[in-house]
């Protein structure tokens, strides 16, 4: 069975449509495969999200969508791309997905932020995929966590988006509503 194609923009879906989508994806169970073959992919991911092998970009969406579904956090803290057959290292420069567009449903309490990532796969920000800004020398960097480990650099025109909805009603401190769950827009330091 083919798999769905990702949607390339938000607007004309309603937050339904995209809670059911996130319901649809159905990734592999990479946290259950532990292979004893082992080894280097020759593959990074550049912090604008671009997915490299052996120094050229990967063009074909359906691939990087394939890898980022055997993408998976160990817990020394990097990543490898892994199959019941082997397991392989990849580079990460920031996070390994990008945030490039928002929707928001409803207003305050009342509001849903679902994010489309570079990869077409969409996520609904909640207690289990919560937003954060993390304190760095060069500023603030938003993060999505996608899952267990994954994290989406929020992209700087929907951190814009975000920062101008936490800051619109002059609420102390600044922060964003989701599915029930407030997101403070307040920087933690840099583990």
């Amino acid at each position: 069975m083919p798999a769905p194609v990702p949607p390339s923009d938000l607007s004309r879906l309603s937050i339904a449509d995209i809670a059911a989508l996130v319901a649809d994806r159905k990734l592999p169970p990479v946290d259950g495969w532990h292979p004893e073959r082992c080894g280097d992919s020759a593959m990074r991911i550049a912090r604008d999200g671009t997915w490299y092998h052996e120094g050229s970009p990967i063009g074909r969406p359906a691939m990087v969508r394939l890898f980022a579904g055997i993408l998976r956090r160990e817990p020394d803290g990097g990543y490898v791309l892994v199959t019941p057959a082997e397991k392989l290292d990849i580079a990460v420069e920031d996070a390994p997905f990008v945030a490039v567009e928002v929707k928001v449903d409803g207003i305050g309490r009342d509001a849903t932020l679902a994010f489309r990532l570079n990869t077409g796969d969409v996520v609904i920000a909640d207690a289990d995929h919560p937003l954060r800004l993390v304190d760095r020398a060069d500023g603030p960097h938003p993060y999505l966590t996608v899952r267990r480990g994954l994290d989406a650099l929020v992209a700087r025109p929907v951190y814009y988006e975000l920062a101008e909805i936490a800051t619109a009603d002059d609420a102390a401190p600044p922060g964003l509503w989701s599915a029930g769950c407030f997101f403070p827009l307040s920087a933690v330091a840099a583990a």
